[in-house]
């Protein structure tokens, strides 16, 4: 079993803390992305669990076993770095051998191995070639087979296609998402890309500051926000986050007022909420509709046109609102947009930022 359980793990920096207590359980064959914003201790955290940091408090444990005492040779992970660090003088053989050469492994054994990860990595052709002769997308591919070759329990991937282009990037992801089918083994992964986290994980870990701010499905992370920050940090474009006033809560919905007076219904358990306090509703881009008659009125101030969809960027008072419309729609910069907001579609969040409950 490769389970990675995580309980109360901090790290400090001198007097800076990084992690400020991290409890987290990760199922043995699981794909765990970690994503958050520069700085939100992501890189630190799986830096932690791999034993490159030593965690300040708490406890580190992976297959069962406390590793908080263990070198990252001895915990059972192999890890993939944004950097690919290939040997140049060696081929792309000797690259993925290097590590089992070193602990002394029998050489057909090595050969058994190297094979078997060229194979599933679809490098075999490459393995006399050196790493000047590759592409990105290959040098990475070798990368990833020097640690598949080490047999770990658990993989660790820190931004690993963050260097590739674009479209390479998109091909990678299906790659990474076919070698976790195949191998079946527990994989860590960080990024701040949000849409590798919704297309790889089977969960998103969400940090900000040091804690988790959600932890979840990729589709309940989008459509089941804890609160303000997993709202407007996971979708892109982002959520539109409109500061209103409560004018009616209950169980069944609530009724909120715009700074422009316009009142919106929301299907939410507002129970817990009364008339008069401060809220923030949020709507997806491409959950606002352009109404057939009078309704919230704003203004176009920018369009992208992207083929299958068109982004309207729009101005409803201080506020800058985001729609995403169907490709044939015709619309332009200064024309004026009236939008409805289906409340089944809506989120509300309270002043502390904490998600009323859709229904």
């Amino acid at each position: 079993m490769a389970e990675v359980r995580l309980e109360g793990v901090k790290k400090r920096f001198g007097t800076v803390e990084v992690l400020k207590g991290v409890d987290l359980d990760i199922r043995d064959g699981e794909f765990v992305v970690f994503v958050g914003p520069s700085g939100c201790g992501k890189s630190t955290l799986l830096r932690t669990i791999a034993g490159l940091e030593e965690a300040s408090d708490g406890v580190v444990s992976i297959g069962g076993r406390v590793v908080n005492d263990l070198s990252p040779s001895d915990r059972g992970i192999a890890m993939v770095f944004q950097s690919y660090a290939l040997y140049p003088h060696m081929t792309v053989r000797q690259n993925m051998a290097f590590a089992l050469t070193l602990a002394k492994v029998d050489k057909a054994e090595i050969d058994r191995r190297v094979t078997a990860a060229a194979e599933t990595l679809n490098i075999s052709e490459y393995l006399d070639r050196k790493p000047k002769a590759l592409s990105g997308g290959q040098r990475q591919r070798v990368a990833i087979g020097r640690a598949i070759v080490r047999e770990p329990e658990v993989f660790l991937f820190d931004e690993p296609l963050s260097n590739l282009d674009a479209a390479l990037r998109v091909r990678m992801r299906y790659e990474f998402a076919a070698l976790h089918e195949r191998l079946k083994t527990t994989m860590i992964y960080v990024t701040h890309d949000q849409v590798e986290a919704m297309t790889l994980a089977d969960r998103i870990v969400v940090l900000n500051g040091g804690f988790i701010e959600q932890v979840g499905a990729p589709m309940e992370l989008y459509d089941h926000p804890a609160n303000l920050f997993v709202a407007g940090f996971i979708g892109s474009p982002k959520m539109n986050l409109i500061p209103v006033e409560v004018v009616k809560a209950s169980a069944t919905g609530a009724t909120v007022k715009t700074a422009k007076g316009d009142l919106i219904d929301v299907a939410v358990d507002a129970s817990s909420a009364a008339p008069g306090d401060t809220a923030t509703l949020g709507v997806r881009p491409e959950h606002l509709e352009i109404a057939a008659s009078k309704g919230v009125e704003t203004s176009v101030t920018f369009v992208e046109t992207l083929g299958h969809a068109v982004y309207a960027y729009l101005a409803y008072g201080e506020t800058a609102l985001t729609l995403q419309a169907p490709g044939e729609a015709k619309l332009a910069a200064s024309q004026k947009v009236s939008l409805t907001v289906p409340k089944a579609q809506a989120h509300l969040f309270d002043a502390d930022g904490k998600a009323f409950r859709r229904i």
